[in-house]
Parts: structure tokens; sequence; C-alpha cells
């Protein structure tokens, strides 16, 4: 997985109650988004989210730079705290359709319920998904 910093709408960004991204993608620009290949908005916990209930992952458009009275056209399903560990990933297909639809920036939004007291979370646009996995030194497999 490659990311790039002109696509990465979350850079370890505090969540404590729903927000957007602090960055966006400016759609209105002429620039290669990935054009006949999926995206992906791919939401990676760098820091542990703590006192909170959950999180739902969203990707949205708006016409606000601010991304303000977003359309979400993608979403995860709620997140439950115990789940939010340093390190936990997950990933929303972008629809190819979101360029089209007169909305001119792209961004993230996290609707939390509860109120967090600690925590960050990493976005970024890529078109393939890491699928990295680590296991105990020292087993066999028989």
């Amino acid at each position: 997985m490659i990311t790039d910093a002109f696509l990465r709408v979350s850079d370890a960004q505090a969540l404590t109650t729903t927000a957007v991204s602090t960055n966006t993608i400016d759609l209105g620009v002429a620039r290669d988004m990935g054009a006949g290949e999926d995206l992906y908005m791919y939401f990676t916990v760098p820091t542990a989210l703590a006192g909170g209930t959950s999180v739902t992952f969203q990707a949205i458009t708006s016409a606000a730079a601010a991304l303000t009275s977003p359309t979400v056209v993608g979403s995860t399903a709620a997140v439950v705290t115990a789940s939010l560990v340093a390190g936990y990933k997950t990933a929303i297909r972008i629809n190819p359709s979101v360029f089209a639809t007169g909305q001119r920036y792209l961004g993230a939004q996290y609707t939390i319920s509860g109120t967090y007291s600690s925590g960050t979370v990493t976005c970024d646009i890529v078109t393939d998904i890491a699928d990295f996995k680590t296991y105990a030194s020292g087993f066999s497999v028989t």
C-alpha cells in the first residue's frame, strides 16, 4: 500500500466528539484520482481510543471545504471502543460515482457515540489495502 501526503485527510487526528477530517481532497482540481482503479478510504488508529462508546467511520463529500452539510458516500458499522486499540485498521471502498455527484470536496467524518478522552485516527485515500499480519515467533505448524 502506498500513501501520499496529498491524499491524507486525517493525520493522527485527536477524536473526542463527532468531527470531520482536518484535511479535504479538492475534486475540482484537475488530477488523476485513480481513474479505472478502486479507491479506498483507509483508517488506522495510531493511539488507542478511550472513554467513548463507539465510532462510525464515514467517507463524505461536501460543496464546502470545511465539509459542512456533508453527504455520506460510504460508511462502516459502529466500531466499539474495545476494538479501537493502537493498530486497528478498517477501510471503505469509495464508489467511483462519488466523483460525479457535483460535490467538490472529499473527506472523512467520525460519528462518535459517547465522549472520548484520548485517541487518534489517521485516514488516507489509497488504491489497495494493506493486509499485514504478524504472528508470535517460536510456534510450529503441524
